[in-house]
């Protein structure tokens, strides 16, 4: 009996060895792998940055067009929200009825001459001149004209320095256009004209902003989609800013507005709808837009400058 127990005391002292030096082992392993992973942790990424598509410069002026900060005056025009504010009872004023009416309305009047001015940027004298003929609205046309002229002249000043040769000789003939026709309207409201004289002819550009934008987005390199998803977001982005500024809701509700559904929805259905519209049949799809926007100017008191 005392040589089976001597026996089986061994072997149990045997086992726990052989687990110690399994543990020991296990230890020395587990050490090493956490060595191991807190080298990789701390090591540069091995993975090469090749990423064309986010660093190009298309993308990069996806940015800037439709930065809010892009100085081209739309903080200055309500596009007929503050009219309709004051032109509507308030119970019934909702921005969540003005903002699809005014897209469907911005998009079915300047989305086509847009496209039209991408896909052909040595025709933009001609759609400027057909848009101008177009807008009913004198209040709209103006400022149309003032934010044009805005994007023109960060062309000159500011984007034409770091674009190709002839992406910068592409707008050359137009803006020599618009400094003339601004030259001979100067000219002929400063002459003595005799009486019955033809002075006041249109002049032969006027420097609208859809036509410009769609010219300028062609020649920075945006894809025809993206060209109308800016122009049409840029809008909508000024309208709620115009919204808050309106006291109609705070700077959280708008982002909340902009962050919605509903929003890329809304201008999908546009683009998709003005995709193939010809300059010829763009039209106002909302003709009280143009009286909300054109009774602006008899408010008694506004904020805004349309």
């Amino acid at each position: 009996m005392d040589s089976e127990h001597d026996e089986s005391i061994e072997d149990t002292q045997h086992e726990i060895a052989e687990l110690e030096a399994k543990l020991a082992a296990a230890r020395q392993r587990l050490q090493k792998k956490a060595k191991t992973e807190t080298t990789l942790v701390h090591r540069p990424s091995e993975i090469p940055l090749t990423v064309p598509d986010a660093f190009s410069s298309a993308n990069h002026y996806i940015l800037l067009l439709s930065d809010s900060a892009l100085p081209l005056g739309s903080f200055a025009f309500s596009s007929g929200l503050e009219s309709y504010l004051a032109h509507t009872p308030r119970n019934s004023a909702t921005f969540s009825v003005f903002l699809p009416e005014s897209i469907s309305s911005y998009a079915s009047t300047t989305l086509p001459f847009v496209l039209a001015a991408y896909r052909d940027p040595s025709a933009l004298a001609t759609l400027d001149d057909t848009l101008d003929a177009a807008i009913i609205c004198t209040v709209g046309r103006r400022a149309s004209i003032a934010q044009g002229r805005a994007l023109l002249s960060i062309w000159e000043r500011s984007f034409a320095s770091s674009l190709p040769h002839h992406a910068v000789e592409a707008l050359k003939p137009y803006a020599a256009l618009l400094r003339a026709s601004n030259s001979a309207s100067s000219a002929s409201s400063s002459a003595k004209t005799p009486a019955g004289a033809c002075h006041d002819l249109p002049p032969a550009a006027h420097a609208h902003l859809a036509p410009l934008f769609g010219a300028v987005a062609s020649l920075v390199g945006l894809t025809l989609h993206q060209t109308a998803y800016v122009f049409m977001l840029s809008h909508i982005k000024a309208l709620v800013s115009a919204a808050v500024r309106a006291s109609m809701f705070g700077p959280y509700q708008a982002q909340k507005v902009l962050g919605s559904g509903d929003v890329p929805r809304m201008i999908a259905a546009a683009i998709e709808r003005e995709w193939a519209t010809p300059v010829e049949e763009a039209g106002q799809t909302m003709p009280i837009m143009d009286l909300w926007i054109g009774r602006h100017e008899l408010l008694y008191s506004r904020i805004f400058n349309s």
